[in-house]
């Protein structure tokens, strides 16, 4: 085999190869890890806090507090949020070199949160509007908050598997 010009032994290419394979299981790895805590916190309870927010905003008439709280409630969490997440990203890619990235949990994992998340999220609320029942609100928060954890330790135990 030829690389630049030089000639490598079989050997040579076998290791080069492997060096290659640590590299990208590393690197698998790195992107891997699991949010650091504060921040899983935070996204657990944005996504707990979600589905009261927006039956508050589609209740018939004023729930618990004005409709205007509600939106900016919504509002000023959502922005929060969005400064939180660019914080975490920022200091993540300042401390591993790489960029979290969800296509390397399993589709298996990703696919049902992707559709089902959201659907959850909106449909609580939905289903409140119709019944003005807020157990509606109060099951699709709690589900929410689960997924959070159980999203969050898939990546604890990818990273473990990778590490």
């Amino acid at each position: 085999m030829e690389s630049n010009g030089v000639s490598l032994t079989p050997e040579q290419a076998r290791a080069a190869l492997a060096d290659t394979d640590r590299v990208r299981i590393s690197a698998t790895a790195l992107t891997a890890t699991p949010w650091p805590t504060w921040f899983f916190l935070t996204l657990t309870l944005y996504t707990a806090a979600l589905p009261v927010i927006l039956g508050g905003i589609m209740a018939d008439r004023d729930w618990l507090l004005p409709r205007p709280a509600w939106m900016a409630t919504l509002l000023a969490i959502t922005a929060l949020y969005a400064a939180l997440f660019s914080v975490a990203a920022k200091a993540w890619r300042e401390r591993t070199g790489v960029a979290l990235r969800m296509d390397v949990l399993p589709k298996r994992a990703t696919l049902p949160l992707m559709i089902g998340l959201p659907l959850l999220l909106v449909g609580g609320p939905y289903a409140f509007h119709a019944t003005g029942r807020p157990a509606w609100l109060i099951a699709a928060a709690l589900i929410g908050a689960a997924v959070s954890v159980g999203f969050h330790l898939t990546f604890v135990r990818l990273h473990r598997r990778t590490a």
